[in-house]
Formats: structure tokens, C-alpha cells, sequence
């Protein structure tokens, strides 16, 4: 497994495990099977309402809980929650996570973030991140923090390669952690004549020359999936390098087009949700 070191000095698996919209078993199954398999990162949230199955997911691989890079956020219903932290650890099942992000800029995300900095200082989370923050959002944060964030999740793809928000990213060391890694499924996009080549060349599909890209990006990345095959194959992309020329290449799809378009009335919707957390 490749790692990225973050601006903290801890070193951090370069791909994982995804588990946003799996149901409780399927996360459960996905998590234990994707670490057995050589996976040592998994990504959850609060919002995904399946973190106890992930928890014992983790328990089930037989893996000590170092060897796992666990990462989770929490939601805007949380951020005033005292006692939201300590509720995550617990229905993860350990005593600290190597990642606590906020999900969203919505509701006092602000009191969100004093929550990571406090279970940071606590060595409750090992490192800290922001979840969608871009544009104004990180604008105003990156002068109200007192610990800067190591990671930011938000949509990054060929399509969209966050070109504007990386610069603000390189000033602190910030790593990038990618969803919708293949453009939400886009058929266009894996059938762009650069990946069909270079999957030729290279022995591999499509979807894991995209993903081996983002990897040589600096990007973290964690495709997820309930079927077992496509967890294999997603892992399977470490074998390879894209030469610069083939980077350059792929650099020329970037069209600065996302798939996702948040709205502010999406905003305080997720800030006036809370999740039904699983009590088992």
C-alpha cells in the first residue's frame, strides 16, 4: 500500500474503502472483505448511518486497530452536540479515529470544527478535516482555525480536478480526498479514448487507470461497492505508473464540470436533519 504523509507528519493509505449508501450489511461485508484483501483505510460518516456495521466490519477482519486508518464526519445536527464525538467513537467501537471530518458548511459548522480541534488536542482524532468546504466556505475557515484541517473531501475527477480550491490547499499542506472518483458512473467518462488506451497498455480497465490518476495526483481516494469483485479491482491499480506525458494527457480532459450542485436551501436542509443512528 502507498501512503501520502499529511501536514502533521501521519502517513495515510493513498486508497480505501468507501461506504456511502451501503446499508449496514453491505458495509459491514464491504469493510471486512476490503481489509482482508489489503485495504487499510475505510471512510464512514455519521450521515451514512452504518458506522457500527463498520465497526464491525473492523473487528471481523481480525486486523488490530492500528493497522486501520479510519475515517469518519460528522453531521451539521452534531456540531453543538458536546457529546458528539465521544457517541461516534462509540458506535465505531474504538477510542480514537485517524480521521474526523465535518460533513457540510451548513448550520454552526463553525462550533463543528472546535469540536475536531478539541478532540484533536484530546487524541481523539489523529488528524482533522473539512468535508465540502470550498469557495467562500474555506475562505472564511482558513481565518478562524486554530489547527488547519490535514484533509478536505470533496467531488474531484478528470472532469473536475479542483485546480482554484488546490491552491488554496497547497498554502497548508491540505491533502485532497476524492468522491465521485469516476464521475458518478459517467459511461462518457470511461470511454474517453485516453483510458481505453492506457487501460490497453497497462492491462486495466478503464475505471482503474482513473484511479490510479487520482492516486498520482496526491489524491486519496476510496471508491466504495458492495460487490467484492469491484473492491479487488479498485485495490488492483499499484502495479503501474503513468508516465508524465500520459498525466499531461489526462490533464486536457479537465473541463472544470462537476456532477454535483449544491444548493443553500440544500444547506439548511442538512442542517436541520439528524440521522436516526443505528442502536445496534
Amino acid at each position: 500500500m502507498e501512503t501520502i504523509k499529511l501536514n502533521n507528519g501521519i502517513e495515510c493509505p493513498v486508497i480505501g474503502i468507501g461506504t456511502f449508501m451501503l446499508k449496514p450489511a453491505d458495509a459491514q461485508n464491504s469493510v471486512r472483505e476490503a481489509l482482508k484483501m489489503g485495504y487499510s483505510l475505510v471512510d464512514t460518516a455519521n450521515a451514512y448511518v452504518n458506522e457500527r456495521a463498520v465497526g464491525r466490519g473492523i473487528k471481523e477482519s481480525g486486523l488490530k486497530r492500528e493497522e486501520v486508518f479510519i475515517s469518519t464526519k460528522l453531521w451539521p445536527s452534531e456540531y453543538e452536540n458536546e457529546n458528539a464525538v465521544d457517541e461516534t467513537l462509540e458506535r465505531l467501537g474504538v477510542d480514537y479515529v485517524d480521521l474526523l471530518y465535518i460533513h457540510q458548511p451548513a448550520g454552526n459548522w463553525l462550533a463543528g470544527y472546535r469540536q475536531l480541534e478539541k478532540a484533536y488536542k484530546e487524541g481523539k482524532a489523529k488528524s482533522i478535516g473539512i468535508s465540502n468546504f470550498e469557495g467562500k466556505y474555506i475562505d472564511e475557515l482558513q481565518h478562524k482555525w486554530e489547527i488547519a484541517p490535514q484533509f478536505i473531501q470533496v467531488e474531484a475527477h478528470p472532469y473536475f480536478t479542483q485546480k482554484e480550491l488546490r491552491k488554496a490547499l497547497d498554502k497548508y499542506g491540505i491533502k485532497l480526498m476524492s468522491w465521485y472518483p469516476l464521475g458518478h458512473g459517467d459511461k462518457s467518462l470511461m470511454e474517453e479514448p485516453i483510458f481505453v488506451k492506457l487501460g490497453e497498455k497497462y492491462g486495466k480497465s478503464p475505471a482503474q487507470v482513473i484511479l490510479r490518476w487520482h492516486t498520482q495526483m496526491g489524491f486519496v481516494v476510496i471508491p466504495g461497492s458492495k460487490n467484492v469483485a469491484h473492491i479487488k479491482d479498485n485495490l488492483d491499480i499499484l502495479d503501474f505508473t503513468l508516465t508524465d506525458d500520459e498525466m499531461n494527457e489526462i490533464a486536457k480532459l479537465d473541463k472544470d464540470t462537476r456532477y454535483y450542485h449544491r444548493t443553500d436551501e440544500q444547506l439548511n436542509s442538512f442542517a436541520a436533519w439528524r440521522p436516526e443512528f443505528e442502536r445496534v
